[in-house]
């Protein structure tokens, strides 16, 4: 099953990425644009976001969602990351939580996430990218 996306630049220097049921996303280079690197960081930490939600809404309650901070260290040399590093942080102050819950909330989170995160089973896997290059004259 193949998911089909693509990016269009705009006049501006601005790129748009567009999804075929119509989501949308401007990126580029410059000042309040995110770049395609940064790009494969948000999609990191918001696949761990999405895929920990239930197991952090059961805990603590509906509407609640964990807030997730990524940090990638970036080797200029070969134009790469090599790691990247997540925190999760899960604000449970009002749901009075016992430390017992507390260390389960933090396995379900972790095992909801090892098991459904997409973009992290990418990273980990190494997924190769083919290339075609059409040129219309």
């Amino acid at each position: 099953m193949a998911k089909k996306l693509w990016v269009e630049r705009n006049k501006d220097g601005s790129w748009d990425a567009r999804s075929e049921d119509g989501a949308h996303l401007k990126f580029g280079k410059g000042k309040g644009l995110f770049s395609p690197g940064e790009l494969s960081m948000i999609a990191l930490a918001a696949c761990a976001a999405l895929t920990s939600q239930f197991a952090v809404e059961s805990a603590t309650g509906e509407g609640n969602g964990a807030k997730v901070t990524i940090e990638g260290r970036y080797d200029p040399n070969t134009d790469s990351y090599l790691d990247f590093s997540e925190q999760i942080i899960v604000d449970a102050l009002e749901a009075g939580l016992s430390p017992e819950d507390v260390a389960k909330l933090k396995e379900r989170i972790r095992r909801h996430i090892d098991k459904a995160c997409t973009v992290k089973h990418t990273y980990e896997q190494g997924a190769p990218c083919r290339m075609d290059i059409t040129v219309r004259s």
